[in-house]
């Protein structure tokens, strides 16, 4: 398995990630209702697009998070942010889905303490605090990877969504033998040690490894056959 994962690294040496297209129309009547429309200006306008699209990249959001600080009107708008971001225009429900959290009562504490847990290491903490209306782990992940700025020699938090899942399996890797527990916290820790120990020995970042996965979306074996 390792060396099938090596192979695909080598093979997409030199991708990188692109920006993500999203529209500002879709959105606007879920997020005004919460005051949150000002958050569809970040990122870039796109060019070349149907008109009023913009891009956003992981870059807009770790700069939304510097900004951001420990205020809790600026982690909301930066979880706003990783809604639309992981959403693009290929996820219709993520407008309602971020609705429903915005609508949620416990978003700010929610927020707050997953952060917390997230920036000090502790990763299944955090995964079992997070409890929001819309959102599961393929988003919650999303925000936890985008709210940890801990130092390269952490392991920092990565994403799990169903894409990352897919081609891990195919690759015959699996989350609960790597943990040797059933439950998910354990499952998603043992993933993001696991995935930071393969990027330092194929001598990549554990983001960009996370990204490949995501964007092979299970199509393993046809790359290196």
């Amino acid at each position: 398995m390792l060396e099938q994962l090596r192979g695909l690294v080598r093979a997409h040496a030199g991708r990188v990630q692109g920006p993500v297209r999203f529209r500002p129309g879709t959105w606007r009547p879920w997020l005004d209702p919460h005051g949150a429309g000002h958050v569809l200006g970040v990122g870039t306008e796109s060019v070349g697009g149907p008109s009023g699209d913009r891009l956003i990249t992981r870059n807009d959001l770790r700069a939304m998070r510097d900004r951001a600080g420990d205020d809790p009107e600026g982690h909301r708008d930066l979880f706003v942010a990783v809604m639309i971001w992981g959403s693009g225009t290929t996820n219709g429900r993520g407008p309602r889905y971020t609705n429903a959290a915005l609508s949620d009562p416990r978003m700010r504490p929610v927020l707050q303490t997953t952060r917390e847990s997230v920036r000090d290491g502790h990763l299944k903490v955090a995964y079992r605090q997070f409890t929001l209306d819309g959102v599961g782990r393929s988003f919650f992940t999303k925000w936890f990877a985008s709210v940890d700025d801990r130092g390269d020699d952490c392991d920092r938090a990565l994403i799990l969504d169903d894409r990352v899942l897919r081609s891990l399996n195919a690759l015959g890797w699996s989350t609960r033998e790597a943990a040797g527990r059933r439950d998910w916290p354990s499952r998603y820790a043992a993933y993001v040690s696991t995935m930071h120990a393969w990027a330092g020995e194929f001598g990549v970042t554990a983001e960009w490894l996370e990204w490949l996965l995501f964007d092979l979306n299970g199509q393993v074996r046809a790359e290196t056959s």
